[in-house]
């Protein structure tokens, strides 16, 4: 069930009691948990944190913790299936479900004894009416056997009669009933055909420190990196983007305006948070101008870095712009100050000649001390490059642990090593997205595009990680509908493979929705999978928390698609 007030029905149950939390392997989700962890200290409150990375991982941690714990809290996991069926807890064991997938299971929104959803209800979920899905069918057939036990108690020896009326009313009752479940089938599958993300975890746990008046300009700013992460990944429309934006502009006003009177707010461990309307360049801050022009790819996009004419178009730009090589080739801290005091205003007046009206954007900045200068959107790169490092052979807990550290302003170290491995990343994206674009490797498979990563591809690694290869996607739809003539491709969503454990013979398979202006960033893919992969017996994991993504046997692969283009044409 919905939970109402989060004050009274969550927070002030699990206070005394030890909880343990269960938390996804995503950036709104470490925010979130570092709210929550913050808020845990002030109260002192026992925990025991659990990372799991999908149902697998979910089933064993319950597994493991059940007979310790009569409370848990799931941060972003747990919410889009029926979660009482799935792990079969005991009856006194309470789920409290902070989740931003979209549709809620209606299991889980009418159960009023052990499941309670921290969920904004403000957010468009059209749940159906419980008697729409839900019906007593043991009244009905009580009203039955009462009538038959009656007509067996008539004395022997008069002639039974045959109450037609009765058997009328079975008959009518049974094709009511056939009715009722065609109809709830129809309503279900409206319901839960596609899969979309809700309010952010983080600002949803923010806005619970906040009525309990302990919220600190550092849950606010984990609050905004959850917001920002959603945006970065595509998960929202830019409309609740700008409405949730808005939402946390108010709370920086407070709390700016809170410490402005603070002897501290000049101290060299001070930390500003600002809201600020900065270019859409990734980490330009940490990297040279040109290169973060060259692997952005709202920019690489538009000027189409993969072909000759695109870099030309480039040098022009830089040239439109009065920019001097040696200035935008340097690190972005080591240009000339004259250069960077109007950089914003200079990069925007000569984007709109080049048709890029949008290359700025609404977000929100921070200062730690004098020095450090991070954007929300640098700190989401890093904390997911760190979430998904390949570089050494670490366990996903490990992964886990360092990038919830690199959110504490008190380990800058380990942020600036996010960035790096970020860097690495966007620049294997932007190579890979060329590469597929001049080798042709995005084909047309009718009701969608598809492309494959074959073994032995550059960076392969990196990409059988679910968030690097939906940035890949994402990246590589953007840039295909750039760079085709044909009006049809340029409406179809994208289907993307690429090898996931070559020892058991798997591929990683992402479905994402077309790239559209008033995309509604609704996913169709999740259902259609499951059907696919049903009607022929294909060998699938579907163990991640997006439905969208699933691992798949190599083998199973082109039947699989035959599958899923009979299935959506």
């Amino acid at each position: 069930m919905f939970i109402t007030d989060i004050r009274k029905e969550f927070y002030e149950v699990v206070v005394n009691q030890r909880v343990a939390l269960l938390v996804a392997a995503d950036v709104d989700a470490l925010c979130a948990c570092k709210i929550l962890q913050a808020l845990f200290h002030c109260d002192q409150v026992q925990y025991t944190l659990v990372p799991v990375t999908g149902w697998q991982d979910l089933g064993t941690a319950f597994l493991e913790h059940k007979e310790q714990f009569r409370y848990f809290i799931l941060i972003n996991c747990g919410s889009n299936v029926d979660l009482l069926e799935m792990l079969q807890p005991d009856d006194d064991t309470i789920f409290f479900i902070c989740d931003t997938h979209r549709p809620v299971d209606v299991v889980n929104v009418y159960n009023d004894t052990q499941i309670k959803l921290l969920i904004k209800q403000d957010d468009d979920l059209g749940v159906p009416s419980y008697d729409d899905i839900f019906r007593d069918d043991e009244k009905e057939e009580g009203g039955d056997s009462g009538n038959e036990s009656d007509e067996g108690s008539e004395p022997s020896g008069k002639r039974r009669r045959f109450d037609e009326g009765t058997v009328e009313r079975r008959i009518e009752r049974h094709r009511a009933k056939r009715e009722w479940e065609a109809r709830r089938r129809e309503i279900l599958f409206d319901y839960e055909q596609y899969e979309y993300h809700g309010t952010s975890a983080a600002v949803m746990f923010f806005e619970l420190a906040w009525v309990l008046t302990k919220d600190t300009k550092d849950m606010l700013w984990w609050a905004i990196i959850g917001l920002t992460d959603q945006w970065v990944h595509d998960k929202i429309t830019h409309m609740k983007y700008i409405t949730d934006i808005a939402t946390m502009q108010r709370h920086v006003s407070r709390h700016n305006h809170r410490n402005e009177d603070e002897e501290n707010s000049l101290s060299i461990d001070c930390m500003r948070v600002s809201f600020e309307y900065d270019l859409r360049l990734t980490l330009y801050q940490h990297w040279s101008l040109y290169e973060s022009i060259c692997n952005s790819c709202y920019t690489s996009c538009n000027f189409k870095l993969w072909t000759v004419n695109g870099q030309k178009k480039l040098q022009e730009f830089l040239a439109d712009m009065g920019l001097p090589l040696r200035q935008v080739r340097q690190k972005f801290n080591s240009m000339d100050i004259s250069i960077k005091e109007n950089l914003r205003d200079v990069i925007e007046e000569s984007s709109n000649k080049y048709g890029m009206k949008d290359i700025r954007i609404q977000t929100f900045g921070v200062h730690f001390g004098f020095k450090n200068r991070f954007l929300a959107s640098d700190m989401v790169h890093a904390t997911a490059a760190l979430l998904e490092s390949t570089e050494k052979d670490e366990s996903d807990s490990d992964n886990f642990i360092n990038a919830l550290d690199s959110l504490s302003r008190s380990n800058l170290k380990r942020l600036h090593s996010g960035i790096d491995l970020a860097k690495k990343k966007l620049l294997a994206v932007q190579q890979t997205v060329a590469s597929c674009i001049c080798t042709n490797l995005i084909l047309s498979q009718g009701p969608f595009l598809y492309c494959y990563l074959m073994e032995g591809t550059p960076d392969v690694k990196l990409f059988s990680k679910p968030m690097a290869l939906i940035l890949l996607c994402k990246y590589l739809l953007k840039a295909f509908v750039h760079s085709t003539r044909n009006k049809r491709c340029k409406l179809l969503p994208l289907i993307m493979a690429a090898p996931k454990d070559l020892d058991k013979g798997t591929v990683l398979v992402v479905g994402i929705p077309p790239e559209t202006e008033t995309s509604d960033k609704k996913n169709f893919f999740g259902r259609a999978f499951e059907k696919a992969a049903e009607s022929t017996s294909s060998r699938t994991l579907h163990d991640h928390f997006d439905t969208s993504i699933i691992e798949l046997k190599t083998e199973d692969r082109s039947k699989f698609l035959d599958a899923l283009i009979t299935l959506l044409l």
